[in-house]
């Protein structure tokens, strides 16, 4: 069991060191959580599933539901102060020395540096994420699709989100009705 120090320890290392924040923090969170078997990987795409579907902030959902499976309502507040501080701080000491430095080339490169990286940090544990739940046709159906309506036809993820929770539940009252009839 993580003592609430470790939780925190681990937590504000991923969020000093992840740039970009949300979905980049994901291969941080899996390479420390699971290596660590806190979690495993089914409970940690159960937790990247419904911190990405619940409002809010996305990396502040990930840390209280982490959190909350490794040490309760104390794991979340502590998980959630951890992750959220040392960007806090970071941004902070960038905003008050940004302006004389925003206009340094090298500055400029680093920012364009670290650009596909943080490509990089999204792809990887999206492609884990694939691997590991084993889906069917019909999933990669969706997926494709959702894909094209995103990135093709810009339509908005919130009504592919709608539409899909109509289908699924249409599906599952439509197997219960035929289960029982």
């Amino acid at each position: 069991m993580a003592s609430l120090w470790q939780i925190f320890l681990v937590f504000a290392k991923i969020g000093a060191f992840t740039i970009g924040g949300g979905i980049p923090m994901i291969a941080a969170i899996k390479s420390e959580l699971v290596e660590r078997k806190w979690l495993n990987n089914e409970d940690f795409i159960d937790i990247i599933t419904l911190a990405q579907t619940a409002p809010g902030l996305f990396a502040v959902n990930i840390s209280i539901l982490t959190g909350h499976k490794l040490r309760g309502t104390k794991g979340s507040v502590v998980a959630t102060i951890a992750s959220c501080l040392p960007p806090f701080l970071i941004i902070l000491l960038v905003a008050m020395f940004f302006t004389e430095f925003k206009d340094n080339q090298y500055v400029i490169k680093a920012f364009k540096g670290i650009r596909p990286v943080v490509v990089a940090l999204i792809g990887v544990p999206m492609l884990d994420m694939l691997k590991a739940t084993r889906m069917r046709w019909w999933s990669w159906i969706i997926v494709i699709a959702s894909m094209t309506l995103v990135c093709f036809l810009k339509v908005s993820p919130i009504y592919i989100l709608i539409c899909v929770i109509v289908l699924a539940a249409s599906v599952s009252w439509y197997n219960n009705y035929k289960r029982f009839h």
